[in-house]
């Protein structure tokens, strides 16, 4: 299996990966959210491992958009799918009903998930994912749909 170095936009750096609580994970991976919202911006642009902590948020239990995930289960402490960050710009109050007011709204496309979660230690911030983690199957097979692609 080959290690997938992809740096879809030059200059970006390896493969960055971000690790959220549930069910914002589960949100992006599976659904239609594309903007996460932080209280720091990023420079980064390129491929994002999208990463499900171990901790549930509390707060979601009372936003419509995230009800139908909180039915189903929650993985994690994995990978769930990897995305293609390619923006962050200072809250405009408009850019998507999943932006919240005051934070910086980083803007995730081509989400692509795993065929099923890869048990993962996290990090915070902003964590470089290791060569070998980039080699696993499951992991490899959702990278070689990157390949070629910029």
């Amino acid at each position: 299996m080959t290690t997938h170095h992809l740096d879809p936009d030059p200059g970006t750096g390896p493969m960055r990966a971000l690790t959220f609580w549930q069910p914002w994970a589960s949100c992006i991976a599976y659904g239609t959210k594309r903007i996460e919202n932080r209280r720091w911006p990023t420079d980064y642009r390129g491929l994002l491992l999208i990463h499900a902590s171990r901790t549930l948020d509390p707060r979601a239990t009372d936003l419509p958009q995230t009800r139908a995930f909180l039915r189903r289960p929650q993985p994690m402490g994995a990978v769930l799918a990897v995305a293609r960050l390619v923006g962050c710009h200072p809250d405009d109050g408009w850019c998507s009903l999943w932006s919240a007011a005051g934070q910086f709204h980083w803007q995730l496309t081509d989400v692509t998930r795993l065929a099923r979660p890869l048990p993962y230690p996290g990090a915070r911030g902003l964590w470089t994912p290791p060569a070998e983690l980039q080699t696993v199957r499951v992991l490899a097979d959702a990278l070689a749909q990157f390949e070629g692609a910029a």
